[in-house]
């Protein structure tokens, strides 16, 4: 039974929902602040992460931060924050969504299925993946290059994953949006896209900036290498 880490300092809230995911089939592991989710994280692995970001004892932002440094965890956050500096500043903490209150209990429920089928499918098809001079572990987040750790910030991570699932096809600016970022673009910047495929590329192949990742003038990125599975 996958676990499922609930940190919402609402008490009626915090039930609903957890009631709501137990029935759906998750263990949920309900946290009041920071304090009680560092806690259970330490004695539980959790699949995914739901997650306030104004709470009594602390940041969720700043617990978010201190998750990505050690995990790749999914997370969510559920908050009343909804300027867009506020979204722009949960997608940078490292969340892979971010949902607003009010918010519909259906579409939240939906979203946590899809991480989880997500989760899922990378399980059954492998832990890791071989292209070139690159491996990178799953489970761990890690990615080495010729056995030498190559540090890549969250969304660096998430966008060479994406890659390295669609190899030898050329993916556009579009898709890269709305599969890395989860989103269509109303709260990333134009540059958003290239600047981060710039950065990755330097991390990857330093003084070969096409060694891996190609721009398709007008159409998009393809990522040139065979990928192995296994």
């Amino acid at each position: 039974m996958a676990k499922i880490l609930l940190m919402e300092d609402d008490e009626s809230l915090r039930r609903g929902i957890g009631l709501k995911l137990e029935k759906e089939g998750y263990e949920v592991l309900s946290a009041r602040g920071v304090s009680e989710a560092e806690k259970l994280l330490e004695e539980h692995e959790a699949a995914l992460i739901i997650s306030d970001i104004a709470v009594g004892d602390g940041s969720g932002l700043e617990f978010c931060r201190a998750v990505r440094e050690r995990s790749g965890v999914y997370i969510i956050f559920l908050t009343a924050l909804d300027q867009e500096v506020d979204i722009v500043n949960g997608y940078d903490a490292g969340a892979d969504d971010y949902v607003t209150k009010p918010f519909s209990l259906l579409v939240l429920i939906s979203k946590v299925n899809a991480l989880m089928r997500r989760i899922g499918q990378r399980e059954n098809e492998g832990t890791e993946f071989l292209s070139g001079a690159l491996k990178v572990c799953c489970p761990s987040m890690k990615v080495y290059k010729e056995g030498e750790e190559i540090i890549l910030g969250r969304m660096e991570l998430k966008l060479l994953l994406f890659f390295l699932e669609n190899p030898e096809q050329i993916i556009s600016k579009e898709q890269i949006l709305s599969a890395v970022w989860d989103v269509e673009g109303q709260f990333v910047d134009d540059n958003t896209v290239p600047v981060t495929i710039s950065r990755l590329k330097k991390k990857l192949a330093g003084e070969k900036p096409y060694e891996y990742i190609r721009n398709v003038r007008g159409l998009g990125y393809l990522w040139e290498q065979k990928v192995e599975r296994k």
